[in-house]
């Protein structure tokens, strides 16, 4: 009997219902479940998170890493003074969302976190702050404002900081994937940095960092070969798609809109295996489309600022500021001043599996809202 079958169902008698609670009794005792009795929760008509909607402001992270910064060390068994963001959606955890871990790490004046690996693919992006390196694979790779750094799985890093004054950024990890596949893996590296080296640039940026060239003597690997995606290159590709939308020419995503996907320089494709990385600026005035993605993401305001809405959330958010954007969520972006903010996402994984769809929702201003309100009320 399907959902659109109206015929009556008759009541069971009661020697039914002993026979159909024995039923489930036994069900239960073997280990088992029905589906008719699970169904809408476990295939809905759309996906219903468990993640929320949810927003740490850089104001109240940063002066609480300073904090851990002075009463917490960095060395063996820690590893990291990375604090993680959690979402209340997801008790019992240290998620962003249910596929993407997010922290704030903090490493303090000439300050040195040791040398491990491990299966989950990390980033680290910089909303501010310079002087620290991060050595991956035993080279050195320089850590600024704006960068974009990799780790992909399974590549020994350590961090040095070279100054007399703390940094802190943003990392990324594929943790709550990979622990939900049961796929991990972690290795202790060598007590001793692998090189106090600290050159402009690293050994693969001098290799790939060449636009639309690739070495070809060197292999392909799954995430990017290519470990730093730099500020002035990302800032130039923005700048041009705006330049280029004021001169009647495509390339921007809506008006106003601009928006690059960070890549693999060997393959074209996502600079990491299982994390979409993106960096979107909304020129002053402008307001992005609403769109609804299945899959999660995690934003990070690297300058200006703007009002975001997630559901039915409405955050003012300015530099430094991450919201979480749980799977299937309408998500706008509005700026007065402009705006750029970096995204990192699960889209990878989806893609792969043939999970992937998004919409996007036909923009509507304020005042035309308010119009087709009236009109409704007076029809």
């Amino acid at each position: 009997m399907t959902s659109t079958d109206t015929r009556p169902v008759a009541e069971p008698t009661a020697e039914e219902a002993a026979a159909l609670d024995q039923l489930y009794a036994d069900f239960a005792a073997a280990h088992m479940a029905p589906l008719w009795t699970q169904r809408a929760g476990l295939m809905p008509e759309t996906p219903q998170p468990a993640a929320v909607p949810m927003l740490w402001r850089w104001s109240t992270l940063y002066p609480l890493a300073a904090r851990s910064g002075e009463l917490v060390p960095v060395g063996r068994g820690g590893e990291r003074r990375a604090i993680a963001l959690a979402n209340p959606g997801l008790p019992g955890t240290a998620y962003a969302t249910p596929t993407l871990w997010a922290a704030i790490q903090y490493l303090g004046p000439r300050e040195e976190a040791p040398a491990h690996r491990h299966t989950q693919t990390a980033f680290r992006f910089v909303v501010e702050g310079e002087g620290v390196w991060t050595n991956v694979a035993g080279d050195p790779v320089a850590m600024r404002r704006g960068d974009l750094l990799l780790t992909p799985g399974m590549h020994f890093h350590e961090h040095h900081n070279t100054t007399d004054h703390p940094m802190a950024w943003v990392d990324g990890l594929d943790i709550p994937l990979v622990r939900q596949l049961d796929a991990g893996f972690f290795e202790f590296g060598p007590d001793q940095l692998a090189t106090r080296e600290t050159p402009a640039a690293s050994r693969n940026e001098r290799l790939w960092a060449h636009p639309g060239l690739r070495p070809i003597g060197a292999p392909r690997t799954p995430s990017s070969p290519l470990m730093a995606y730099r500020w002035e290159h990302t800032d130039a590709a923005l700048t041009a798609q705006l330049e280029l939308e004021r001169e009647g020419h495509p390339g921007v995503v809506s008006p106003g809109h601009a928006a690059i996907r960070f890549s693999n320089p060997a393959t074209g494709g996502d600079a990491l295996s299982t994390i979409r990385c993106e960096m979107h600026r909304l020129a002053p005035g402008a307001r992005s489309a609403t769109t609804r993605v299945a899959g999660s993401a995690v934003w990070q305001v690297f300058s200006g600022s703007g009002v975001v809405t997630v559901g039915t959330q409405r955050y003012e958010v300015a530099t430094g500021d991450l919201f979480a954007v749980p799977s299937w969520a309408p998500v706008t972006i509005t700026t007065d001043e402009g705006l750029d903010a970096f995204r990192f996402s699960d889209d990878p994984v989806f893609e792969a599996l043939g999970l992937a769809r998004s919409t996007i929702e036909k923009a509507v201003d304020e005042e035309q809202a308010v119009d087709e309100e009236q009109a409704e009320k007076h029809a």
